[in-house]
């Protein structure tokens, strides 16, 4: 029997990143044996300041409470995220060929530096070895949700369906969500769970400004369901299996393409543009979905019908080891 992969997941340790890699590494070792270890990424503060391109020495940059970036090197590396570019575009030359790096995203980098990249559709990575996903590679899995959500059954049974999963996202470079857009966001939601005698699952995240997110629990709050305060477990895997419907924030690709992961019915909530020249690249990624009918505008009331489950994350990992494979 042959030795399982090694497979560095390397981050800079933000839930968003990590996990990407998280989940390209997991489907990978869904189809052949393999052992995971993630590596987390951080630059002391003088250097993390630095752009990509004047990292020249990074592993001297590393912060103290990085993880060690040393020999025994890894099969596979696979990595996410601006911090990692410097090492990932090294690795090659370090391991002498030994290990198959895979960079997820747009490293806006030299791509030959890699073996493999996988980049969203909406990005348009062209070039070198690339593979381009709708939205972005994820931990959703059957089994992952339906253990995720045994630890949270008993808050959950009972609730009326259909159950609303409501995933707010929140500023970014081309979206806002000021207090005013929450109050009518969270009016709406509200009136349409009232409608159709639901419940709601909702969740926020790191980027929700907090004026927001006080205004969207408020308004929510007396309503049937679960509503996470960012305190002790996280409910977001239970949340994906228990929910019959996903209201969704239009700011965030991990949020939506997980959402989609599911099969369920999808709404989008829009948001504030910042500037009139940002966000083409997450219409490119709406209108994908849009076309699919995995996606619905959200208008006040509930709409849209089961679809075959959004699995790229599966298909990257399947790529990932042909050419791996190929390599050898």
């Amino acid at each position: 029997m042959p030795l399982p992969l090694i497979i560095w997941a390397v981050s800079d340790g933000r839930a968003g990143i990590e996990n990407q890699v998280l989940g390209l590494a997991e489907a990978v070792a869904r189809i052949s044996p393999a052992k995971i270890i993630k590596k987390r990424i951080r630059y002391t503060d003088f250097f993390d300041r630095l752009p990509s391109a004047l990292k020249i020495f990074p592993d001297r940059m590393l912060s103290p409470s990085s993880d060690s970036l040393e020999a025994p090197w890894p099969d596979i590396w696979i990595a996410a995220g601006r911090a990692t570019i410097p090492h990932s575009s090294r690795m090659r030359g370090r391991s002498r060929g030994q290990t198959f790096v895979v960079q997820l995203q747009d490293p806006r980098h030299n791509l030959n530096a890699f073996d493999l990249v996988i980049a969203p559709e909406h990005d348009h990575v062209d070039g070198g070895h690339t593979l381009s996903i709708i939205g972005s590679t994820n931990r959703i899995e059957a089994t992952k949700l339906a253990n995720a959500h045994k630890a949270w059954r008993n808050k959950l049974k009972g609730l009326p369906k259909p159950r609303v999963c409501v995933l707010i996202g929140g500023r970014s470079k081309a979206y806002d969500l000021d207090a005013v857009h929450a109050q009518i966001l969270a009016e709406e939601v509200r009136g349409a769970i009232l409608q159709a005698r639901g419940s709601v699952l909702l969740t926020v995240s790191r980027r929700t400004p907090i004026e927001a997110r006080v205004v969207i629990e408020d308004a929510l709050k007396d309503l049937p369901g679960l509503i996470y305060d960012g305190q002790g477990d996280n409910p977001y895997f239970a949340f994906l299996k228990a929910a019959d419907h996903f209201l969704v924030t239009e700011d965030s690709v991990n949020m939506v393409t997980e959402a989609a992961a599911t099969g369920k019915p999808i709404q989008i909530l829009s948001l504030v543009r910042r500037a009139l020249n940002t966000g083409e690249k997450f219409e490119d990624f709406h209108e994908t979905l849009r076309a699919k009918g995995i996606t619905h505008p959200f208008n006040g009331v509930l709409a849209g019908t089961p679809y075959a489950p959004l699995d790229e994350t599966r298909r990257a990992a399947a790529h990932l080891l042909e050419m791996y494979h190929n390599k050898k």
